[in-house]
């Protein structure tokens, strides 16, 4: 969900509903600052702390648990 600040409402959105994306997928701009919420699956293992600055397309905010393995804690 991206979310512009009270100031500057500059969201470009680049994806349709139930479109699917593919890691280093681009799917947005926000310009002049604002916040992006991500939403992942309870089964994944969260790699950020919340509030963190991430930079896309480099950091790692989560990785799937395979049946095979326990999620940490």
């Amino acid at each position: 969900v991206q979310i512009a600040g009270l100031i500057a409402r500059r969201i470009k959105c680049d994806l349709v509903e139930n479109q699917s994306v593919v890691a280093g997928d681009r799917f947005g701009l926000i310009r002049f600052g604002s916040r992006v919420d991500i939403y992942l699956p309870q089964s994944y293992n969260i790699k950020v702390l919340e509030g963190q600055t991430v930079i896309s397309g480099e950091t790692i905010i989560g990785e799937i648990v395979s049946s095979n393995q326990k999620k940490s804690k």
